[in-house]
């Protein structure tokens, strides 16, 4: 086993895991106070809270994923692509700046993009998902998808840990395939770090959340998560990297599409996502989250079977039990909860 294996093992995975979450932790902590002066959220007709709450702890999840897995890397040997480096601080500090003053919906779309396409564009020409597909079709159509993915991300961060019921179980499954050898180590680095950074903000969050993510968090988090998934496609595991985030994927599409369809502004901010209709139909905080996290951890080993069995039989039983237990959870989201 050479050196960089090694030190990618699983105890220190779960060392760089904890390492993430002291760091975020300590910096949600420290920065709340500077937070609730410049960056604070008020409630509005589209909000889930109902107090002025500071916004902005995104940089603290950002900061210990980037922290963490650059040392990491450094000490395993492992290059992480500077290009995502690099996006992943500008789109922070696009969303930093949407936090602080409302950026134009047409700008915050052309710089995602920018960030994005550094990524997309910056790969080797053999990482390939549909090889039949010229290249330049492909890469067009994973811009498309990452700046929709980063956008998603930020779409369903408007319930106290919703976001870290998606992705903590996502990062941890991505981590398992790495030290599988099913995930590049760049990828499983990014996952580990992203899962412990998630994991230290997660106390602050928890209902009623003393802090927010903001767009500075938001943003980034799909950046890199997306990375990741598209990381595990180019592996060869399509069925897998969308198994993991299906939730996510099919709340958002079938809301923006139900918007588009009945020709409302589908850009603005708006309560009608599938787990904010929950909260409004009467679930609580607490189930909506719970159960959103459970089936995350169920789309999770369904995602793991298919890359472990190598079966055309098992990926597409995973696919059709994912998108079954995925319905079930949307249409109950959808109804009043059973007296």
């Amino acid at each position: 086993m050479n050196a960089a294996v090694d030190a990618l093992g699983a105890v220190p995975s779960l060392l760089a895991v904890a390492i993430a979450a002291l760091v975020s932790g300590v910096i949600t902590w420290s920065s709340r106070p500077l937070l609730q002066r410049y960056a604070l959220a008020r409630p509005n007709a589209r909000s889930s809270h109902r107090i002025p709450t500071p916004q902005g702890a995104g940089i603290a999840v950002i900061s210990a994923t980037l922290l963490v897995a650059s040392a990491w890397a450094v000490w395993a040997n492992i290059a992480i692509p500077p290009a995502l480096i690099a996006a992943t601080v500008l789109i922070a500090v696009v969303g930093f700046a949407d936090d602080i003053k409302s950026l134009p919906v047409l700008v915050r779309l052309v710089l995602q993009a920018a960030a994005v396409g550094a990524v997309v564009f910056t790969t080797p020409e053999t990482a390939r998902i549909v090889p039949a597909l010229p290249l330049a079709l492909e890469r067009g159509l994973i811009l498309l998808a990452g700046v929709w993915f980063v956008n998603l991300v930020n779409f369903m961060d408007g319930l106290d840990l919703m976001t870290v019921a998606e992705v903590v179980p996502v990062t941890a499954a991505l981590l398992l395939l790495g030290l599988l050898g099913d995930l590049s180590w760049p990828a499983a680095l990014i996952a580990a770090a992203l899962c412990g950074a998630m994991l230290g903000f997660a106390p602050f969050n928890k209902p009623v959340a003393k802090v927010f993510l903001g767009d500075v968090g938001s943003l980034p988090i799909g950046l890199l998560l997306g990375w990741c998934l598209l990381e595990l496609a180019w592996r060869g595991q399509p069925a897998a990297a969308l198994l993991l985030p299906a939730y996510y994927l099919a709340d958002s599409t079938i809301t923006l599409f139900r918007r588009m369809v009945r020709c409302e502004p589908f850009w603005s901010a708006h309560r009608t996502h599938f787990y904010q209709r929950a909260t409004g139909n009467g679930f609580t905080v607490k189930t909506v989250v719970s159960e959103a996290f459970a089936l995350n951890l169920v789309l999770a080993l369904l995602a793991i079977m298919t890359v472990r069995a190598a079966s055309m039989a098992v990926t597409a039983l995973a696919l059709v039990a994912g998108m079954i237990a995925t319905g079930v959870v949307l249409r109950r989201f959808s109804r009043r909860p059973a007296s």
